[in-house]
């Protein structure tokens, strides 16, 4: 199984993001635009594992109360655009913690240092516009080990357990 953990966004969140792929779109852009229902945050990637349960363990460890994210700023890592979010402080060390609990059980993960974004489109064609983000945050009250499979029109994610903050 392909897997990763995330931050699934509120439905706010998610149409300000569809709102800028549109514009984005609209002004020429082309590429491979992620879809609406597989926007997430990405706290680690994990690739292939046997085996979810270790990494579900992993997760119940990790503890964390609520806190507000928000979109901020556009950017792009080569022909990958994503959206950007205000600097946090709390999504900084709930990042930390959730890479702790992985290494601890000695599970691997992709160890890039971790820069949030949520990827908007893949193969993106052009130059990156200025265009402005609609205001949009959240709060995030919960963690999710995601599986990824390849479907017939993309990528299709499906939530394998979550772990919720503690109030």
């Amino acid at each position: 199984m392909r897997l990763f953990i995330a931050i699934r966004l509120s439905d706010e969140m998610r149409d300000a993001l569809v709102h800028a792929q549109n514009e984005l779109y609209d002004r020429g852009v082309r590429g491979r635009f992620t879809a609406e229902e597989n926007l997430h945050l990405t706290l680690a990637f994990l690739g292939e594992v046997p085996d979810a349960q270790p990494v579900l363990d992993a997760l119940a460890d990790v503890s964390f109360t609520p806190f507000e994210i928000a979109l901020e700023g556009m950017g792009c890592f080569g022909d990958l655009w994503w959206a950007g979010l205000k600097e946090s402080e709390a999504l900084e060390l709930l990042a930390r913690k959730v890479r702790h609990a992985l290494a601890e059980r000695e599970i691997p993960f992709d160890r890039k240092r971790f820069s949030p974004h949520i990827t908007l489109i893949r193969n993106a064609s052009g130059k990156l516009p200025g265009l402005q983000l609609r205001p949009a945050s959240m709060t995030v009250s919960a963690v999710s080990l995601m599986r990824s499979d390849r479907g017939k029109h993309g990528m299709i994610y499906t939530e394998l357990g979550a772990v919720e903050a503690r109030r």
